[in-house]
């Protein structure tokens, strides 16, 4: 007996000694978070625990890898602790989230528990997201970009599931608890960041391991977006990282992935001023007007600036349909804004400085947004903001709106501020970049 039970000891330790010396590394060492960055969730989102990486599942965001990878075989073991629970791996991902959603261009393996229907399983799909193409190994009934399993072969919460990925050359192939059932090819991207997502529900990772196999020379155009630095502003639990005020309680929240305000601040300073003063910075923030249109009169504006008038002196105005009015502050200073707006002439607008007549007249008619870049209204949009010096760059939707204008008397540092003008508005995708 002792020498059978020895002898079965020793057939399940080798395995993953050969394995490890086959050319699988750890992923997760154990004791922490080492080689993992949080993306756009709080520190405390994720987390090492007996030997396992933990998600509270809040805010629904991602935690990636600190470095992109090509072709490889990676394995995991994950748990759901109670029924229901919501959760995924993404491959090739970019390292940030694409405009107004919690979640990054990828490829996700699903990691869901108990949910199972005609057009999703429990029991590991794979589909691309927010950008991400594929050609699934078998179509899928409702034609989405989807791979269902071929079985169902993953246990119910709280029981663990093993699953072996391999991305290789554009294909993803699946295997859950042991057999392939599903997959993916042609992919693009084919090479980028892992990450794992949180998304409502507690979940447990474990065994995390990855063999990389050689390059097959994916070029820029398979490759996913690289990390460029950028840091969270807005842990999406709470307003740590911003000035707190008892009169901004209940009108600017935290809403999970969204901040969001609605108008009614009741605090002296009603804008909302990060804590941390910036001087050069690349800023990126995601906004959307909620409210619903109505139709407004709203000057129209002349190419020096000015608004036009009629031969009267009165000014000239053009109906648009209006839902609201905020900004982004820069540097501590009302005067400097990027405008969020519905108007004659688009947001990005750097409203401080246009309607100043004692402005340089290159500083007025470069506050003005060189294109109308807005996405109907009530849909995500993205700025860009780039401060360097006194000169300032805004990117809106991917168009460069206003290029590089100077904005006299701007101070050298200062908070970044999300402006109150008596409307809701929205946030997300709060992420800031230091220059020098």
């Amino acid at each position: 007996m002792r020498y059978t039970a020895l002898l079965l000891l020793v057939t399940f330790v080798v395995p993953c000694r050969a394995d490890d010396a086959d050319g699988f590394r750890p992923l997760f060492n154990g004791r922490d978070l080492s080689g993992w960055v949080p993306v756009n969730v709080a520190p405390e989102t994720f987390s090492a625990r007996d030997g396992m990486i933990v998600s509270t599942g809040k805010p629904t965001g991602v935690m990636r890898t600190d470095r992109q990878y090509e072709n490889y075989v990676l394995e995991l073991e994950w748990r759901h602790i109670k029924p229901g629970g919501n959760a995924g791996l993404f491959v090739w991902s970019d390292a940030l989230p694409d405009i107004g959603v919690p979640f990054t261009r990828s490829f996700e393996v699903q990691i869901l528990d108990g949910q199972n229907t005609a057009n999703y399983t429990s029991h590991g799909d794979v589909f691309g997201i927010w950008g991400a193409t594929m050609v699934p190994d078998r179509p899928h009934p409702a034609g989405w970009m989807r791979c269902l399993p071929s079985e169902h072969r993953a246990k119910p919460s709280p029981e663990w599931n093993h699953y072996r990925v391999t991305c290789k050359d554009g294909t993803i192939k699946l295997e859950v608890n042991g057999k392939e059932v599903s997959g993916a090819h042609d992919c693009v991207p084919r090479k980028g960041y892992l990450c794992l997502e949180a998304e409502g529900s507690e979940c447990h990772f474990r065994g995390l391991r990855i063999k990389e196999l050689p390059s097959s020379g994916a070029t820029p155009a398979q490759t996913a977006a690289l990390d460029e630095g950028f840091v969270s502003l807005y842990s999406g639990l709470d307003l740590r990282g911003w000035k707190s005020d008892p009169g901004h309680v209940g009108h600017w929240q935290a809403r999970g992935s969204i901040l969001a305000y609605d108008g009614k601040s009741e605090a002296k300073d009603r804008d909302l001023w990060t804590e941390k003063e910036y001087g050069n910075f690349v800023l990126m923030a995601d906004w959307r007007l909620p409210g619903k249109p109505v139709s407004r009169p709203r000057p129209v504006v002349q190419p020096s600036g000015d608004e036009a008038r009629d031969a009267a002196g009165t000014v000239v105005t053009k109906a648009v349909p209006y839902a609201g009015d905020s900004g982004i502050l820069i540097r501590g200073w009302e005067k400097a804004q990027v405008n969020i707006t519905c108007n004659t002439i688009g947001s990005g607008e750097l409203y401080g400085y246009r309607v100043d007549p004692a402005m340089p007249p290159a500083t007025r008619t470069g506050s003005i947004p060189k294109v109308i870049a807005d996405a109907p209204l009530g849909k995500w949009n993205r700025f860009v903001i780039t401060m360097k010096g006194n000169r300032v760059t805004v990117v809106l939707n991917g168009k460069t709106v206003i290029s590089e204008t100077e904005l006299p008397g701007v101070p050298a540092r200062g908070p970044i501020g999300l402006q109150h003008h008596g409307d809701p508005v929205q946030f997300t995708n709060l992420f800031i970049r230091e220059l020098e």
